[in-house]
């Protein structure tokens, strides 16, 4: 059952939460050995709480948290490091978003694997080990949110916290076959310790797109001091579902020389499904995004941004980091953004802005929608995105073949979803991604919902 439906067992007391927690529970204890997806556990605190529940929307649903920035009071965060690994500092404050979590009703039982603060689209952190692909172990569930993308597709819980700085909620998500949405920059509160102004968002992986509008629904919304704030749906997100989008234009990207063949394959079938629903589709994307002059700037933020996580791990744990402590692609990125000026940083922030509206232009033109691949390839198998401290930044390089199609609209704050709709003959999923205006979950939600009720998913499980 999909988090709907679990949350409807309870409501009608047909179970308890309880039962679902020990559910989730056995299921973690068979799976997780030979997935790695769940690193920190908190079973006992979960049984000890679960029959008392806030009465959200979603009382008594087990669910996980990735292991990255989601601060929950009284257990530890390690994102992905060694050191904070293994200093296990516990979190005195949840953060808003783990507070909004927590007043949905959602059961949490500990965490899931991430990538060392998120910098690569797998999840393989030297603090952990690799977290493997329920579809095939010997390949990469992807990243950074892969540990909850592999519990949720493995079955181990139904709905689990994911965050997206460059693509990883959608690049997971198309790892493993499940719904994945990106939210638009300000749509939830990134409070009280990150900005909404960077890169990243926050929302979850599921496999129906009914579970992904609740959950929107449920935690969506400003916090204290926010500053970007998107404007508020005109009614519940979970209504999107089932409605009519209306007749769209569509432009899909049918070319691209980084992508595999299988990839774009899923694209261009995705927009053959799409024309056979009555919408208009062509071949049309925004020129900014191959765009040279643009690709830079991404690097000096990402490696900016890189340095401020040292920075704060160094704050948390009460002195520096050590390079032995850090991974070195992480370190290398860190150390040069120590040798950008502020001058350099402005510059890739002006450079945003003009990428935003360059790229705003396609749909102020008359589009509404996107369509690419998510990823490039298929899932990669684990150990491609190996560090080499003789060439630290050869992971970030290996990246860069496999997603060259999420990173953009971090940089935009457009909103994105990854569904499942293709799969290789040899059984690994492959994800489709589209993009819509600013704001415009809601129209995402309708188009995602036609095309599960046209190219059921949901069913599909992996061999694991």
């Amino acid at each position: 059952m999909d988090a709907t439906d679990q949350a409807e067992l309870v409501r009608s007391g047909q179970v308890k939460p309880s039962e679902l927690v020990e559910a989730a529970i056995e299921r973690i204890e068979a799976l997780n050995p030979a997935l790695n997806a769940v690193v920190v556990h908190w079973f006992d605190e979960a049984r000890s709480t679960a029959d008392d529940l806030p009465a959200g929307p979603f009382r008594g649903v087990p669910f996980l948290l990735k292991d990255l920035f989601a601060a929950y009071a009284g257990q530890p965060l390690s994102n992905g490091n060694r050191a904070l690994k293994e200093a296990a500092i516990r979190s005195t404050v949840d953060t808003t978003l783990v507070s909004r979590f927590r007043a949905a009703g959602l059961a949490t039982l500990g965490r899931t694997n991430s990538s060392e603060f998120g910098s690569l689209p797998t999840t393989e952190p030297l603090a952990w080990g690799p977290t493997r692909n329920p579809w095939n172990t010997d390949r990469s569930a992807g990243g950074s949110s892969g540990g909850s993308a592999a519990a949720v597709a493995a079955g181990m819980v139904p709905i689990a916290h994911a965050s997206d700085g460059g693509g990883s909620i959608r690049i997971p998500s198309s790892s493993c076959g499940l719904v994945g949405l990106k939210p638009s920059q300000g749509r939830i509160t990134m409070g009280p310790n990150r900005d909404e102004s960077n890169l990243g968002v926050d929302l979850g992986v599921s496999r129906t797109v009914r579970d992904t509008a609740g959950l929107l629904d449920a935690v969506r919304g400003p916090g204290v001091g926010d500053t970007v704030i998107a404007a508020p749906p005109i009614r519940p997100y979970a209504q999107e579902v089932g409605a009519d989008p209306g007749s769209l234009r569509i432009g899909v990207v049918t070319q691209h020389p980084l992508a595999q063949a299988e990839n774009l394959t899923a694209a261009k079938n995705a927009g053959a499904l799409l024309e056979s629903l009555g919408h208009h589709v062509e071949d049309s994307f925004p020129s900014a995004l191959i765009d040279p002059k643009f690709r830079e700037f991404f690097a000096v933020m990402w490696g900016t941004n890189m340095a401020v996580n040292l920075a704060r791990a160094a704050e948390t744990l009460g002195r520096e980091l050590t390079e032995d402590e850090v991974e070195p692609l992480n370190w290398a990125l860190a150390a040069s953004a120590r040798q950008h000026s502020a001058v350099d940083y402005a510059q890739g922030l002006a450079m945003n802005g003009l990428f935003r509206r360059a790229v705003y232009q396609w749909w102020a033109d008359g589009f509404d929608l996107l369509v690419t691949p998510t990823m490039a390839a298929p899932p990669p198998p684990i150990g491609t995105f190996a560090h080499d401290p003789a060439n630290p930044i050869a992971p970030l390089m290996t990246a860069g073949k496999y997603v060259p199609f999420t990173p953009p609209f971090n940089t935009t704050g457009q909103p994105a979803i990854s569904l499942p709709l293709h799969w290789t003959p040899d059984g690994l999923p492959i994800g489709v991604q589209f993009v819509a205006a600013y704001g415009r979950e809601d129209l995402l939600l309708r188009v995602a919902s036609q095309l599960e009720q046209a190219a059921p998913w949901a069913s599909r499980r992996p061999p694991l």
